[in-house]
C-alpha cells in the first residue's frame, strides 16, 4: 500500500460510513457502525498498520489523514447518537407520563434490585463450584480491616480521604469497612483450613459521588486455602467463573502484574469485551478489554496474622465490584444510577 492507496481507502470508507451512520435507527446499530469504521480492524486501522511500510516522507501525511478520518467519523457518530437520544427522550416523555386521574389502575409487583440479582447469581455460581457464602460486620476494627491484611499504619489506604472512621474506641481504630476482605480474616480466625468461601457485601469509601465513583458500593471476594494451591488453580477458577457469568465460552481472560498488600504475587484481571468481542468499542475504550478486579496468592504475612503456617497452607483470593459487573453486563454508564431509586430504571430489570 502506498500513500495514494491509503488516501483512496480512507475516502471510500468515509463515504460508506456517512451513509451507514445516517441509516442507523438505534444505539446498538450505531455501536456496530462505530466498531466497523473506527475499531482495530477498520479501514483506518489497516492504514495505520501500513504506515510503517510507507516512504519516510509519506508517513506523517498518512498519519494526519488517519487522524482526520477518525475525527470526522467520530463527529458524525456523536451527532447521530445525540439525535437518537433526543428522539428516545421525546418518545419516553409521552409513554412515561404519569396518569394522575382518579381511579385504580392496579399495582405493579416489585422485584429485587439489580445489584441484589447480580449478587445472588454470583453466589449460585460459586456454590456450584464448591464454595460457601460468608458474611461479616460492616463496621470493622483496625485489625481486621488493615493490620491482618498486611496493610501497615503508614499505608495510603489508611488516610482520611479513603476511609470513613466512626467515633468508637480510639482514634482511627473503628471504621466502615473499605472492602469485604475483613470477612476473609474473620473466616480464617474461626475455621481451620481447607477453606473455600465467597464474601459479598456493602463497602464504603470517602469518595465524591460521580459517574464512576460512589461512597457506598458492593463487592464480592473469593478466598481459597488448601494444600498445594497455585496460580494455575486461581486462573482456572476465574476462567470457569467468568464463562459461567457471561454464558459465553469465547470470553478470554487477561492477567497483568499488579500490587495488593494482601496478595503476592498479585495481578489485575480483565476480560475480553462482551460487546465487541475484542474488536474495540466505546464500552471498552477501543482496547478490546474490560477490567474486572484484582487477584493473587495470599501473602504469607496474612496467614501468620491468623495463625496459619504459610509453609503448610497456600491460598488465593480475588475480588470485584458487583455494580461493575452489572454495568458491564447491562451497558449501564453511571454507577450512581443504582442509588437514585428511579422507578423507570429499576423496573427495567
Amino acid at each position: 500500500m502506498n500513500l495514494a492507496d491509503a488516501q483512496q481507502q480512507l475516502d471510500r470508507a468515509m463515504k460508506e460510513a456517512s451513509g451507514a451512520v445516517e441509516a442507523v435507527t438505534s444505539p446498538a446499530e450505531l455501536d456496530d457502525v462505530e466498531r466497523r469504521y473506527l475499531g482495530r480492524r477498520s479501514p483506518a486501522g489497516e492504514v495505520r498498520e501500513a504506515i510503517k511500510d510507507l516512504e519516510p516522507a509519506d508517513r506523517p501525511v498518512a498519519g494526519r489523514a488517519v487522524s482526520a478520518y477518525n475525527d470526522a467519523i467520530g463527529a458524525l457518530i456523536e451527532e447521530r447518537r445525540a439525535a437518537l437520544t433526543a428522539a428516545a427522550r421525546a418518545a419516553s416523555t409521552e409513554t412515561e407520563r404519569l396518569d394522575l386521574t382518579v381511579g385504580g389502575h392496579g399495582r405493579d409487583r416489585g422485584h429485587l434490585h439489580l445489584v441484589t440479582q447480580v449478587q445472588r447469581e454470583l453466589e449460585d455460581i460459586f456454590v456450584g463450584l464448591g464454595y460457601r457464602v460468608a458474611e461479616g460486620p460492616e463496621v470493622e476494627d483496625d485489625w481486621h480491616n488493615f493490620e491482618a491484611l498486611n496493610i501497615p499504619p503508614a499505608h495510603p489506604a489508611r488516610s482520611m480521604q479513603d476511609t470513613l472512621y466512626v467515633r468508637l474506641g480510639g482514634d482511627e481504630q473503628v471504621m466502615l469497612r473499605t472492602h469485604t476482605s475483613p470477612v476473609q480474616i474473620r473466616t480464617m480466625e474461626a475455621h481451620d483450613p481447607p477453606i473455600y468461601v465467597v464474601a459479598p457485601g456493602r463497602t464504603y469509601r470517602n469518595e465524591t459521588p460521580g459517574p464512576r465513583n460512589s461512597p457506598v458500593f458492593h463487592q464480592m471476594e473469593c478466598l481459597a486455602v488448601d494444600h498445594g494451591l497455585t496460580l494455575a488453580d486461581l486462573f482456572g477458577t476465574i476462567e470457569a467463573f467468568v464463562r459461567q457469568l457471561f454464558d459465553d465460552e469465547s470470553i478470554r481472560t487477561r492477567f497483568r502484574s499488579d500490587f495488593f498488600p494482601y496478595t503476592e504475587p498479585s495481578a489485575e484481571l480483565a476480560v475480553s469485551c462482551i460487546f465487541c468481542h475484542g474488536e474495540g468499542c466505546r464500552v471498552c475504550s477501543h482496547t478490546g478489554w474490560i477490567e474486572l478486579g484484582g487477584c493473587g496468592m495470599v501473602d504469607p504475612n496474612v496467614f501468620r496474622a491468623v495463625g496459619y503456617d504459610p509453609e503448610e497452607w497456600q491460598g488465593f483470593a480475588f475480588g470485584f465490584g458487583l455494580e461493575r459487573i452489572a454495568m458491564i453486563r447491562y451497558g449501564i454508564d453511571e454507577i450512581r444510577t443504582f442509588f437514585d431509586n428511579d422507578f423507570r430504571f429499576l423496573s427495567q430489570y
